[in-house]
């Protein structure tokens, strides 16, 4: 049975995972016009492809936990298992507190609309109302340091400009625990470690944090434990040297 749901409070995790495994369907001889779908229907072939495989994990609220692996691991995959983004094919997922996820560059922003439009947009799809926004744009443009590009459309953004407007918005809806997919990979030096400021406050602050990412000399700085996550399974889960120096005389 696949079941996702929120648990009472009073629990000390953040994230339950228990048992979960998806797959997704993969299509072979895919016909790309109206005739070959028609002639050749019968023919088209599928398999199961299972990315991931009797996960279970727990993450204690308050805890900074990075999600390390090769590309296709299955790192990823998890993260938006606990975003709601996709569900799992068996297993449960509990989540206890309001949450919020950076898992693509810029995902929400509408184009043709300015940054400051698209904050209220993006905030909104986070919880917050209209007035908390009011109070909040200010704190969330001077983070973003776009200055006067906020009133333009976010088309004519850089892919950093659009990380910084992602991250502001996501750091100031007050969430309980955040995701991080790679988002801090984006961006220029002086950013980032400024992205790593912010994090440590909301660290301190008993936010829970996890982060997907190969910036292993970043993450181990930041993070307390580490979860390595290998063909689908997890490998190992401990605490951050301990893992990332497993994973780097495996791995290289």
């Amino acid at each position: 049975m696949t079941k996702v749901d929120k648990k009472k409070r009073g629990e000390n995790y953040a994230i339950k995972i228990e048992n979960v495994s998806k797959s997704f369907k993969l299509f072979y001889d895919k016909h790309y016009t109206l005739k070959e779908r028609l002639v050749f229907w019968k023919n088209k072939k599928c398999e199961m492809k299972e990315v991931l495989r009797e996960i279970s994990l727990n993450i204690k609220k308050g805890e900074s936990v990075a999600l390390v692996g090769i590309n296709g691991s299955g790192k990823s995959t998890l993260l938006k298992l606990m975003t709601k983004i996709i569900y799992p094919t068996s297993g449960t997922i509990s989540i206890d507190g309001k949450l919020t996820s950076l898992l693509e560059l810029g995902a929400g922003f509408h184009p043709d609309f300015t940054g400051r439009e698209n904050i209220y947009f993006n905030a909104s799809i986070f919880g917050l109302t209209a007035a908390e926004i009011d109070s909040r744009i200010n704190e969330i443009i001077e983070f973003s340091e776009l200055g006067n590009l906020i009133d333009s459309p976010v088309r004519t953004y850089s892919s950093g400009q659009y990380m910084r407007l992602a991250f502001s918005v996501a750091i100031n809806v007050d969430a309980e625990i955040l995701l991080i997919d790679e988002i801090l990979a984006v961006g220029d030096q002086h950013f980032q470690e400024k992205c790593f400021q912010k994090l440590e406050e909301l660290k301190k602050s008993d936010k829970t944090i996890v982060i997907v990412s190969h910036s292993l000399g970043s993450i181990s700085q930041f993070c307390d434990r580490a979860v390595w996550i290998n063909n689908g399974r997890i490998a190992m889960d401990g605490t951050i040297h301990e893992v990332i120096e497993k994973y780097l005389e495996v791995c290289g």
